[in-house]
């Protein structure tokens, strides 16, 4: 039991980050345009307008997208309670891995939306 408890935390991680970054990023993106923290593409560091476009699209994403992931992990979880080690360590590292496909996937609509709404100097069209 101490190894799904443990595979439910970890698993939980990634809804969790999504819920509470997408629902920052959302009200606000970082106050500098920089390397480390946010979501950094050449086309989100324009300036401070793409900045503050692509965190609050990307955060959308994010917010919704961990809404969605969170029940569908419990759940998923819950039905390998009481299973062998080897069952719920490959079906929470497949559920761990599902879980990247939204959070990393973010990208490709925010770039899009960016293009959309942006030259390629990051002026507004």
């Amino acid at each position: 039991m101490g190894f799904w408890i443990f595979m439910l935390i970890m698993n939980l991680l990634i809804p969790f980050t999504m819920i509470g970054y997408g629902k920052h990023f959302m009200r606000n993106a970082p106050k500098e345009i920089n390397a480390v923290f946010g979501y950094r593409t050449s086309m989100s560091m324009k300036n401070r307008d793409t900045w503050t476009f692509a965190h609050h699209y990307c955060g959308k994403i994010w917010y919704f997208g961990g809404l969605i992931l969170f029940p569908i992990s419990v759940i998923v979880m819950i039905s390998v309670i009481g299973k062998t080690k080897d069952v719920i360590g490959t079906v929470g590292g497949t559920l761990c891995g599902v879980q990247m496909i939204p959070l990393i996937g973010a990208i490709l609509p925010t770039e899009i939306a960016l293009k959309r709404t942006f030259d390629k100097r990051g002026n507004r069209r």
